[in-house]
């Protein structure tokens, strides 16, 4: 058996075939898939042999054994499909008819059938028989005289539609289907076609929805990523919640205990006092009982016996009763300490993307090229003196918020001792004393000074509690709400501080290096 490649060009359809044929199944491939590394395989036989792969956790290439951990995406090979296709096509007519060319010396598949010769032909031969014109060529078939009307000997060119039949032209105007309703038969060929035109799209459309259920499995795989660090941010979180509930539960009872124990020093000193005038009331009585008056005066010097006041009453309150205001605002201060934590994790995941002003740093300010990393540099850096340029070490961000909830990290790098980080309005001073971060009424701030941590703002200064060195801070804001909030991200996150305010201006980040670097993350 040959098949036609080109114009006058065969090819044996055993080498054809060969290159057509899965290696898994030795058939020609239905829906051939291509893998990483260039095989192609039935989609359904491959698919199959991974299923079976599936307990050993990798899955192999049975052409070149290549191994993957992970199960590679199936990609429809869509040139090799279509080759295939029309093979299958070609395959099922020539099974089905046995038709082959009538003038070929060897078997080759005949692509039409003509009426009037009652031959069928080939490519090659039929571009010769087209020549002659006025001939009706029909489908490869071995039974032409069935094509033909057995009365009339006519070509059957409709189908009556009353008496099912296939009719000649003499038969519709004189012979017994005259004035039945009939079917020109190459309308029912139109039809066909459209039908085909209908597949092709059809085939066009499911590859489409393919390619659509691959792109929805990639997204699904990320939301899935997404979804198992989310929850193990969450289980974290909680972890967190919990320790700082008990935190803050051991801190308002260790509270509760304390005033309720001051009592008892109370009347321990009480006790005390209680003792020392006994004392004194037994050496006055010695003294009323001696007789020797010069002994009298020179020890009769008792001491203040009039400061009788209880000093000791003015610790406790009216009544005895504990200092519940002050456990309160123990207690709810340290709740919104820890639901501002909440807040942070849940209304701002995603970091601002924080880039650095160049056209507001300081001169001796040295911006990275990527515009996150702010580091002191001991040689000017050239730039034109602009309005809107610092005259100290600073710099404002790109960006400004006007609105939402926002957050960006900073790294303290190489240890550096003396810095601020913080927010403003564009309005800030740019020359001066008061263009620093906190020592105006435009800017919040986070500074260190060696050992020190200050929360700034408006030249009122908060001092931090000694603790660790602090590496890496979080701003968080919430515009709308008034606040910007501090944390010092160790572990667990520390909350530093909270400025709240009422924004009249859109807000910058905004960093300060004496000594060191800082980088925004």
């Amino acid at each position: 058996m040959y098949v036609f490649l080109f114009p006058g060009v065969t090819m044996a359809s055993a080498d054809v075939t060969a290159e057509l044929r899965c290696s898994i199944c030795m058939e020609i491939y239905r829906d051939p898939v291509t893998l990483p590394c260039g095989h192609n395989f039935c989609r359904g036989c491959i698919t199959q042999a991974w299923d079976h792969q599936m307990h050993l956790m990798e899955y192999k290439c049975p052409e070149c054994q290549k191994i993957y951990r992970r199960r590679p995406e199936l990609v429809r090979n869509t040139t090799l499909h279509n080759i295939c296709e029309a093979f299958h096509a070609t395959e099922t007519d020539q099974e089905q008819t046995g038709v082959f060319c009538n003038y070929c010396d060897f078997p080759v598949p005949a692509t039409k059938s003509c009426l009037q010769c009652e031959t069928s032909l080939c490519d090659h031969h039929l571009r010769k028989h087209d020549r002659s014109g006025g001939h009706t060529l029909l489908p490869p078939t071995t039974d032409l005289g069935k094509r033909k009307c057995s009365a009339h000997k006519k070509i059957l060119e409709y189908y009556c539609t009353e008496d099912d039949a296939y009719i000649c032209v003499s038969c519709r105007l004189d012979g017994e289907h005259q004035g039945h309703q009939v079917v020109i038969l190459d309308d029912v060929f139109i039809k066909k076609k459209k039908l085909r035109d209908d597949l092709e799209k059809l085939m066009a459309e499911t590859e489409k929805t393919q390619k659509r259920v691959q792109s929805l499995e990639g997204r699904r795989r990320k939301v899935q990523q997404k979804s198992d660090r989310v929850k193990q941010g969450v289980t974290a979180l909680f972890r967190d919640l919990r320790r700082q509930l008990q935190d803050l539960e051991m801190k308002v009872l260790s509270d509760i205990t304390r005033q309720a124990q001051s009592y008892n020093d109370v009347i321990r000193q009480l006790e005390i006092k209680k003792e020392e005038l006994s004392r004194k009331m037994l050496h006055i009585e010695e003294l009323c009982n001696m007789t020797d008056p010069l002994t009298v005066l020179q020890e009769s010097d008792t001491g203040d016996l009039c400061d009788t006041e209880d000093r000791h009453d003015e610790q406790l309150h009216d009544g005895g009763d504990l200092d519940m205001a002050g456990i309160s605002h123990t207690l709810r201060t340290g709740l919104s300490d820890i639901i501002s934590g909440v807040n942070v994790y849940f209304y701002a995941q995603e970091a601002a993307d924080i880039l650095l002003d160049v056209n507001t740093a300081g001169n001796y300010l040295h911006i990275s090229d990527d515009k996150k990393i702010a580091s002191r540099s001991d040689i000017g850096q050239n730039r034109p003196e602009t309005p809107e340029r610092f005259q100290y070490s600073q710099v404002l961000s790109s960006q400004s918020f006007s609105s939402g909830r926002h957050y960006w990290d900073v790294d303290v790098v190489g240890g550096s001792r003396s810095w601020r980080i913080g927010m403003c309005y564009p309005s800030i001073a740019r020359q001066g004393d008061q263009t620093l971060i906190g020592r105006n009424n435009k800017s919040w701030g986070l500074d260190r000074d060696g050992n020190v941590y200050l929360m700034m703002h408006d030249r009122k200064e908060i001092r931090l509690p000694d603790k660790a060195s602090i590496n890496r801070v979080r701003i968080y804001l919430d515009y709308e709400a008034g606040k910007i909030s501090f944390y010092a991200l160790c572990d667990p996150i520390r909350h530093l501080h909270t400025f709240t305010a009422n924004f009249t201006e859109p807000l910058h980040a905004v960093l300060w290096v004496a000594r060191g670097c800082l980088n925004v993350c």
